[in-house]
């Protein structure tokens, strides 16, 4: 019979009560070395707030933290460094005009005579981390350069710098990165399983979870509901204990054929540093009432194809026909004005104003429907930020509190719920279930359903196949930058969107 694990770190009866709000009451935590802790709950259920009073970020109301059977008070992240808890958050925690090497580093600089940073040293370590995690990232180009993907890699990597290493928090690492990048950090965390290193590991990807994790706490309502081994449970169980049922589901009508058209786009470029195109002469049509997928692997272009048609990119080129409107030369401003709104990739660089309450974050799009010589209808905003809420099932003790106050999916609705209310007519989604409990990401996948129904164009860019199949009537490929399939109805299958996504590589196309 096999021996219990004792805990390297324990929490117990952890309470933390914000104003007009508890997110976690009396919560017992049990991290065992050498193994995966798998920590799920729907977005709001506490999971973050736990893992914030573990790193030191924050204190708790009520509690107590022991490590390796000693008590704890930890004051801030660096203290918890130093014990050898680290934490990589899900919202990426970087200085995006600084190097990759200096970002690693930033806060633990290797120094000469401790005085004079030794960046030659730093870029030569992290060179070697980011080869060992397979990954070709110039040490000295600068962070805003990467991808949301690498940027991820790069906080992986940052960790892996640090000596004795305990307890390595995870939220939500494979959000943004590709299968390959998911492969090599399932890899590391094996490596670090071995060194007897204990990984809590929050994701909302359950069949991750089933694949990696050892053991399961799922939280709701900032409650422990239940714990279990993994070999022990599976998909059904998990949604149960999270959400207190098991069906999770969309209606997606059956595909129709053509519709009237809404928007089309004729050969999109955007040139690529270097030469080449990023969007390679891309051509497609969108189609009152319809949901149209667009997949492809990172670098394969979505974001940027979407962007251009957003007017992010003014060196992009190409014709656009938007509801019976020629537009050669998009600009946002005038976009969401004609009715095109995107939901970005990366929300908090792109889709928040993080020094804004929610309802102000909520209202930015549609304040000119709110406003009458130059002043706002301040009960009619409020009327409707409210019915936004109340919509987009956003959790929040009060809307005038700041948007970081919210967990990271509430913080998604709120982006989604601020493009409605510019009532639009085309509605893009880049990535739109990234950091989505599997509760959420129905909801949100009902409203895109719900916004065709009412005729409006819905463009979703995904990585999931899964996601994109039960949603999508129609769905484009993209492969280096090349549109390489447009699949409808029976059409649609994983096979062939794998098949399509590597279509212009395979033939050795170059973008």
């Amino acid at each position: 019979m096999e021996q219990p694990i004792t805990p390297i770190m324990q929490a117990r009866n952890i309470t933390k009560v914000y104003p007009g709000t508890t997110a976690l009451k009396n919560v017992d935590f049990d991290v065992l070395p050498g193994r995966v802790n798998v920590l799920i709950g729907e977005n709001g259920a506490g999971k973050s707030t736990l893992m914030k009073i573990l790193a030191g970020i924050e204190k708790p109301t009520k509690g107590e933290i022991f490590l390796e059977g000693k008590q704890l008070t930890l004051h801030n992240t660096r203290e918890a460094s130093d014990l050898g808890v680290s934490i990589i958050h899900q919202e990426l925690n970087m200085f995006p005009d600084m190097k990759v090497s200096d970002n690693m580093f930033a806060g633990n600089e290797v120094s000469r005579l401790g005085v004079v940073v030794d960046r030659k040293e730093q870029a030569k370590n992290a060179r070697e981390v980011l080869t060992r995690l397979q990954q070709d990232i110039d040490p000295g180009q600068m962070m805003r350069n990467l991808r949301v993907g690498q940027q991820q890699v790069v906080e992986i990597a940052k960790t892996m710098l640090q000596k004795e290493l305990k307890v390595l928090i995870m939220d939500e690492p494979t959000s943004s990165l590709s299968k390959a990048e998911v492969e090599v950090l399932f890899k590391l965390i094996e490596d670090l399983k071995s060194q007897g290193i204990a990984i809590i590991y929050i994701s909302h990807r359950l069949e991750e979870i089933i694949r990696i994790g050892d053991v399961v706490t799922v939280l709701r309502d900032g409650e422990r509901v239940a714990s279990a081994n993994v070999p022990d449970i599976d998909v059904h169980w998990i949604i149960e204990k999270m959400v207190g049922h098991t069906t999770l589901s969309v209606e997606k009508p059956p595909y129709l054929g053509e519709r009237q058209e809404l928007l089309k786009a004729e050969n999109y470029c955007l040139p690529r540093l270097g030469g080449g195109y990023t969007v390679d002469h891309v051509s497609f049509t969108l189609h009152k009432g319809e949901v149209l997928g667009i997949y492809g692997l990172m670098g394969a272009g979505r974001t940027e194809l979407v962007e251009s048609l957003m007017g992010l990119h003014p060196e992009s080129s190409g014709q656009m026909v938007l509801d019976g409107e020629v537009i050669d030369k998009p600009m946002v401003c005038d976009q969401i004005a004609r009715g095109m709104v995107l939901v970005p990739e990366d929300r908090q660089k792109d889709g928040l104003v993080q020094t804004m309450s929610i309802a102000e974050n909520m209202m930015l799009t549609s304040i000119p429907h709110f406003t009458r010589n130059g002043l706002i209808n301040k009960q009619a905003s409020k009327r409707a930020v409210d019915d936004a809420m109340r919509d987009m099932q956003v959790k929040a003790a009060d809307v005038r509190h700041l948007i970081t106050s919210l967990s990271g999916g509430n913080q998604q609705k709120v982006v989604i719920g601020k493009c409605v209310m510019a009532k639009p007519k085309v509605f893009i989604m880049d990535e739109p279930s990234r950091g989505i409990d599997v509760g959420a990401k129905t909801d949100i996948f009902r409203l895109m359903r719900g916004f065709a129904a009412e005729g409006m164009g819905v463009i979703f860019v995904g990585s999931e196949l899964k996601e994109l199949i039960s949603v999508c009537d129609r769905i484009l490929v993209m492969s280096n930058g090349l549109l390489t399939a447009d699949f409808s109805g029976d059409e649609i299958t994983e096979d062939a969107l794998v098949k399509a996504s590597a279509a212009a590589l395979k033939t050795g196309k170059t973008a």
